[in-house]
């Protein structure tokens, strides 16, 4: 029989969850209990397999996967897409902002969570910006457009270029056969019970936490 995979997406009510944020470890331990793998997010496509509860950590990383049961896997967005990756017996996180979708965080966390489960892979795709809120820097919506396609181009609320953080998620899963997805609809930036940088230039966070259970 295999593990049961577990994941949860955080909002205001958790509390901040941002790395370094004063009286964090209570917090965390409230969400999930155990020693956490959190990591030092660069916005790259940087991905660590947890060998064991707390490996890793602090690691500069976007993206972590395990097999280990107990281990408690985390990364933190406050816009950015927080991407859940659930196959057989194992399990993945990933933060995926537009620089890490352009470098291919979401490939290579299939990638490295199919080198651990021969399973199908499934994705969850968090509380993330949505585009009638992002407006988007022409050139970069282009750098992004050639790396994933013209399908992560879209429009905001007032007709103004937009990237659609969401759907450049999909076509980086779909680069790699991952068909089985499912999308919460979440907009950061107009749900009062999420964080949101762009929406407030907030450096609090809410967090995608995922173990196998033990």
């Amino acid at each position: 029989m295999g593990l049961t995979t577990w994941h949860r997406f955080t909002g205001c009510g958790d509390g901040d969850l941002a790395p370094g944020s004063t009286g964090i470890e209570p917090r965390r331990q409230a969400v999930a209990t155990g020693a956490w793998t959190w990591l030092r997010q660069v916005h790259g496509a940087g991905v660590v397999v947890v060998d064991h509860p707390g490996d890793h950590t602090g690691v500069r990383a976007d993206a972590a996967v395990t097999t280990v049961p107990g281990a408690i896997l985390a990364v933190t967005v406050a816009d950015c897409a927080p991407v859940a990756l659930l196959a057989d017996g194992a399990v993945g996180v990933v933060h995926a902002g537009w620089r890490g979708l352009r470098a291919g965080v979401v490939q290579a966390a299939v990638e490295a969570l199919r080198g651990l489960s021969h399973g199908t892979v499934h994705a969850v795709i968090g509380p993330c910006i949505r585009p009638r809120c992002y407006e988007f820097d022409e050139a970069e919506l282009a750098s992004v457009a050639r790396v994933l396609g013209e399908g992560v181009r879209a429009r905001t609320a007032d007709d103004r270029p937009a990237l659609d953080v969401a759907a450049a998620v999909r076509l980086a899963l779909a680069a790699e056969g991952v068909q089985n997805w499912s999308d919460d609809g979440v907009c950061t930036a107009c749900s009062p019970g999420h964080w949101s940088h762009r929406r407030d230039g907030d450096r609090r966070r809410q967090a995608l936490v995922a173990a196998l259970a033990p």
